[in-house]
């Protein structure tokens, strides 16, 4: 897979680190990852994977664009409010690099629609603020043997994980728990959002290309209010239904 002049020029950052070079980002290129939720953990994530030469993004999102998001959502301007989310991400990846291809997906992610749509991608990045959805995405990857990242906020505090089998996102959480708390409701840090997805980011990043250490069967969680981050090791359940 060979690069045009300005795809060199423009991951050349990129290129010269010893873990990615030349091979790394080919595997970039190749590649193709699923973000479900474009709001404020896949917004960031999908700016960063798109910069990064990612070949190409799924963005999933039920969603139109309202006034509120803009606090945290950078994707998206005051131009774009009452726009579908995916076709507004998609314009604004376009105009950041037409050397991917991106492909908006309005509608909602579930158990009915999930498999089919995670087994067109490599890796699933799952961004949602409601546990329904986040346990379909991880019962989905499950089932088509895709490696999840997931990430996650709420007031100041922010978590990554990342999942490819056993355990799974179901070991943490198995049901959704009632009442969960949502950023609709106990509020968000904006500039939260770009810490996480930059986490989850690097997460894609190095189950493409093989570098470093992922945070496979781990979850990290990050206290913006005392700049503390802890990584904690996720158990297997053995009573898991998902993967026990």
């Amino acid at each position: 897979m060979e690069f045009s002049d300005d795809e060199v020029e423009r991951y050349a950052r990129q290129l010269v680190l010893a873990e990615i070079g030349g091979p790394g980002q080919q595997k970039l290129k190749a590649s193709s990852v699923l973000i479900v939720g474009c709001g404020g953990v896949g917004g960031p994530a999908a700016l960063y994977l798109a910069a990064a030469g990612v070949g190409r993004l799924g963005l999933v999102d039920p969603d139109t664009v309202a006034l509120s998001n803009l606090q945290r959502q950078v994707q998206f301007a005051t131009a774009d409010i009452g726009r579908a989310k995916p076709a507004a991400a998609a314009e604004r990846l376009a105009h950041l690099n037409p050397h991917i291809a991106v492909e908006p997906i309005q509608g909602r992610f579930d158990a009915a629609t999930g498999r089919a749509l995670a087994a067109r991608f490599d890796v699933v990045l799952d961004g949602t603020d409601d546990f329904e959805t986040r346990l379909a995405v991880n019962d989905a990857c499950l089932a088509e043997g895709r490696p999840l990242v997931s990430g996650a906020l709420g007031r100041w505090t922010g978590q990554v994980g990342v999942f490819t089998g056993r355990p799974c996102y179901r070991c943490l959480v198995p049901e959704a728990p009632p009442g969960a708390e949502t950023c609709a409701r106990v509020g968000v840090i904006g500039a939260l959002a770009g810490v996480i997805g930059s986490m989850a980011t690097l997460e894609c990043i190095k189950l493409i290309t093989g570098a470093g250490r992922p945070l496979t069967g781990r979850l990290l969680v990050y206290d913006a209010l005392t700049t503390a981050t802890r990584t904690a090791r996720i158990q297997p359940d053995p009573g898991c239904r998902a993967c026990g």
